[in-house]
């Protein structure tokens, strides 16, 4: 006599609560999302008159009375730096040789 338990085993199975758990996982992070990206505290900040006047860092710095400098361009040929040198291939690769 052999048992065939395909039939009741579709009919008793329950397997849904990981894919419940998933969905309902995928849900809060979707939502979470949502309103982290349009929620109420990331409204544009209405900004007054003198405050929008100064497009970047360095206009607001003078406007406070700062003095700015650029800073100052590398030379052109710098120092050895301090150390070993690097060591040259003992066999160096050359275009006429295979």
């Amino acid at each position: 006599m052999t048992n065939n338990h395909s039939k009741e085993s579709h009919a008793t199975r329950r397997g849904g609560a990981p894919l419940a758990i998933a969905i309902a996982v995928a849900c809060v992070g979707g939502f979470s999302m949502l309103i982290a990206d349009y929620g109420p505290r990331n409204k544009p900040k209405v900004q007054t008159a003198a405050e929008a006047h100064y497009s970047t860092t360095g206009d607001a710095a003078r406007a406070a009375g700062a003095k700015v400098m650029p800073t100052e361009p590398k030379p052109q040929l710098e120092p050895d730096a301090p150390g070993p040198k690097p060591v040259q291939p003992a066999n160096p690769v050359r275009s006429g040789d295979n």
